[in-house]
């Protein structure tokens, strides 16, 4: 454990929740910076009806948080619970729930994800990178044509490929303290996750975006193990480090970690971080069952020797 390292790991999802199950692991000073522009399933409904930020994210990185004690594990299963029934609750986490009504009860956004935290015994902080809710647009090319598509459930579910996003509203506010956590980190952490839901968000809000350029903090981008349905079909590891670079043109990466099982040519990814200014870490951070999940302790170990300067 590297007490006071202070780590913020960007993204959203599974990806995140892989992401911040190692890092909790590395050091007691973490936060999460969470995307806010999930409008499906139980956070859209919520983010309808009542015109809060989608919770659906900030819980789970929120249950990746808990601890591998008793009371850790039963509050992650806990605010994990999903209602099946035939009315109206049917869909709905009971995460999502608490969170809305801290935020009603409390009437701020970070200080409601704060006692939730304290709830539940999360090993770190949990924010959201804009203070509003947000709207991805996408570029989508098919069969040589361009369209724009809306939302993040049609940006992973249209045909084609994705070439760009944007947010709506534009030039959204950022989370001040999520800025400030940017600002004061020794390292941020990029990804695994959805890259152009998830990850590629982050650099869309202007304040957030300026500060994972002028922070003194190094970057790390942890790669995914497989493209992502929808979203980045046929794209190499090197892709998505490409992809990054033509939304954050002058963003400076210090190290790409990726697993030996998923490279094909380490020459063309060296690269490819090299273009970012990093350079290239591999190591064995896939789940031994085969499935294309992150194992927690695996990059949790890896993490910890990059931080260290070991590898």
């Amino acid at each position: 454990m590297n007490e006071g390292l202070k780590i913020v790991a960007l993204g959203g999802g599974h990806g995140l929740y892989a992401s911040l199950s190692a890092l909790r692991r590395v050091t007691s000073e973490l936060t999460a910076v969470v995307t806010v522009a999930d409008d499906g399933g139980s956070s859209g409904r919520l983010r309808r009806e009542l015109g809060v930020l989608p919770p659906g994210d900030l819980r789970m990185a929120l249950a990746a948080l808990c601890g591998d004690d008793e009371w850790g594990r039963t509050w992650s299963e806990v605010v994990q619970h999903r209602f099946r029934s035939d009315g109206d609750l049917h869909g709905h986490t009971i995460g999502n729930l608490l969170i809305v009504a801290l935020w009603e009860r409390l009437g701020d956004t970070v200080s409601g994800l704060d006692w939730l935290g304290r709830l539940l015994g999360a090993h770190g902080r949990v924010l959201p990178m804009s203070s509003v809710p947000l709207d991805i647009a996408a570029e989508v090319e098919l069969d040589g044509e361009v369209s724009t598509v809306r939302g993040q459930v049609a940006c992973a579910l249209t045909p084609g490929r994705v070439r760009a996003i944007s947010l709506l509203p534009e030039d959204p506010p950022a989370c001040p303290e999520a800025v400030q956590a940017v600002l004061d980190a020794d390292w941020v952490v990029f990804g695994p996750g959805s890259w152009f839901t998830s990850v590629l968000p982050h650099l869309k809000v202007p304040e957030l975006a300026e500060a994972l350029h002028t922070t003194h903090a190094r970057r790390l981008v942890a790669l995914n193990l497989a493209p992502q349905p929808g979203e980045t079909d046929g794209f190499s590891p090197q892709k998505h480090l490409e992809v990054l670079r033509q939304h954050a043109p002058s963003l400076e990466i210090d190290v790409v970690v990726a697993d030996t099982g998923v490279i094909e040519d380490r020459d063309e990814l060296e690269k490819a971080a090299a273009d970012l200014g990093g350079r290239l870490v591999l190591a064995s951070v896939a789940d031994a069952d085969g499935s294309p999940r992150h194992d927690a302790q695996r990059l949790a170990s890896v993490l910890d020797e990059i931080f260290r300067e070991k590898r």
